[in-house]
């Protein structure tokens, strides 16, 4: 490892300092190598003296070998912000990270990127949604960029990476933590086809604090949010709010108004964030972007059952569809059946029934 990557990342471990303090001090000394070889007096003319002292001890030798095995292994990367290649989307947010580590395809980092962001307790057809949406948008030649959380990021990553513009997870651990650990498979397949980034360094534990840094880095990255499923305390919300603030464009899939997973997306909406009901909704939005998509990359309709103008959007229960339909339980039971196994409805607890598109 070079002297002045060693610096950079000396310098983001130094406890206190902070993306601010570190800026703050690249304004005044020009470099992190010419920071660290600056005195105690002139350094605190800039930071705390806690910080100060802390610089002046200098880099920590046995932690330097350890990133330095790492950066050995394949596709593993670090981009400061010294680097030309480092995202220029995110030099205009108000806290850019000093550094970021990297795993996959670091030229990923300045592809045109949409955020999908949503619950983790998703419904059968939020991620649904979350999954066609996501691989229609990167057959359009966005990237698709979420938290690798359990729910709507999974499967937001999943669509992702059947398209070339693949997917980008920003992780709040450290690179070589995995996080829930449920996401295994899905962090090797983003490692190999697309891109893992954490501002944090290695062996960083899953804080909560973390969670809602990694997210100004998601909406950062990004040309636009997309919020499919959100309940109003979601932590996707934080997401959408720091879109807002960065400046991008927020959107929302509507839902039930008897879903509490709905809420959220609707208070968005009600906000101004734009409806969203396909593809080319966002894409309409997106200026950069000249790419549009054909009906058959549209969120899929199906073709129509008889019993859908009885199902409608909203769970149900076999008693009202009996009543609706004029059909028997027995009969119900099994048109429902095969429509489960055709992967048209899914069956929700409580007895209830919904259509999946």
């Amino acid at each position: 490892m070079d002297t002045e990557l060693a610096s950079w990342v000396a310098l983001s471990r130094v406890p206190g300092l902070g993306g601010e303090g570190l800026r703050r001090l690249l304004q005044a000394f020009g470099s992190p190598a010419t920071i660290f070889s600056a005195s105690v007096a002139s350094l605190r003319q800039h930071v705390k003296p806690a910080v100060a002292e802390a610089i002046a001890q200098g880099i920590d030798e046995a932690t330097l070998a350890q990133l330095a095995d790492w950066l050995e292994q394949p596709d593993n990367d670090i981009v400061t912000l010294a680097d030309t290649d480092y995202p220029q989307l995110l030099l205009n947010i108000s806290d850019p990270p000093p550094l970021l580590y990297l795993k996959g395809r670091r030229a990923l980092l300045n592809s045109p990127g949409l955020a999908i962001v949503g619950s983790r307790n998703a419904t059968a057809q939020g991620l649904s949604n979350a999954e066609t949406f996501a691989q229609s948008l990167g057959a359009a030649g966005l990237c698709i960029i979420s938290g690798m959380a359990h729910g709507i990021d999974a499967a937001a990553h999943r669509g992702g990476l059947h398209n070339q513009a693949s997917s980008i997870a920003v992780i709040g651990t450290g690179m070589d933590k995995v996080y829930p650990a449920a996401n295994r498979e899905l962090a090797h397949s983003l490692a190999a086809q697309g891109l893992l980034v954490s501002e944090f360094p290695l062996g960083t534990p899953p804080l909560a604090a973390n969670f809602p840094r990694r997210n100004r880095i998601i909406s950062g990255l990004s040309l636009g949010c997309l919020v499919v499923e959100a309940s109003l305390q979601s932590g996707s919300l934080i997401t959408a709010r720091m879109a807002l603030e960065q400046g991008r464009e927020v959107f929302a899939i509507p839902g039930s108004i008897h879903s509490p997973q709905a809420k959220g997306c609707h208070h968005l909406i009600k906000q101004g964030a734009k409806l969203v009901e396909c593809v080319q909704d966002i894409l309409d939005e997106l200026p950069a972007l000249t790419t549009s998509v054909d009906s058959s990359d549209q969120v899929p309709a199906g073709e129509e059952h008889p019993l859908y103008l009885y199902l409608g959007f909203d769970p149900v229960g076999l008693d009202t569809l009996s009543l609706r339909s004029g059909l028997t339980i027995e009969a119900l039971s099994a048109i429902l059946l095969q429509l489960e196994l055709e992967g048209r409805i899914v069956s929700l607890p409580g007895g209830l029934y919904q259509r999946m598109v």
